[in-house]
């Protein structure tokens, strides 16, 4: 039986070292509205796009230069009947050498073709893993999500 959580792998020429700083930089390739720390084993940090997405992640797993893992504690979309569908994934960020390359596996463990998020969601990680990321990774600029001023 085949897998179908959603994944994408890029392949960059900086090191291993890099694209795990990179990878940790949440707000220099998803967005500057998230809040708190996403550097360290254990903390929390939040993530909101408008009134459209929220959602809470713990760092799960942090092994430098090898691997990063994002467990979603909660999450709230304006846009599906079951707007929890994130609730207990985990998102994944797999750093390997491969010949003179460094290979990235993002695999978001439990977003599933079923989902009604599905096609969404993996549109817009697929543009976030190949575009903003693999940009802040390269050039040291990615394209995240713009700070947004406070609605109250």
């Amino acid at each position: 039986m085949s897998n179908k959580d959603f994944t994408a792998t890029i392949s960059v020429d900086q090191i291993p070292e890099e694209a795990f700083k990179a990878i940790n930089n949440v707000r220099g390739w998803w967005s500057e509205n998230i809040e708190g720390s996403t550097d360290k084993l254990g903390a929390e940090f939040t993530y909101r796009y408008r009134d459209v997405h929220f959602c809470k992640i713990k760092i799960a797993e942090l092994i430098l230069a090898k691997k990063v893992v994002w467990h979603v504690l909660g999450n709230r979309f304006n846009f599906t009947k079951d707007n929890n569908e994130w609730k207990g994934t985990d998102i994944v960020f797999e750093v390997s050498k491969k010949a003179n390359k460094t290979e990235i596996r993002f695999i978001h463990r439990g977003l599933v073709p079923e989902y009604e998020c599905f096609d969404v969601c993996s549109n817009a990680w697929g543009s976030y893993i190949n575009g903003s990321l693999r940009s802040l990774i390269a050039t040291g600029k990615g394209r995240p999500n713009p700070k947004e001023a406070d609605a109250t």
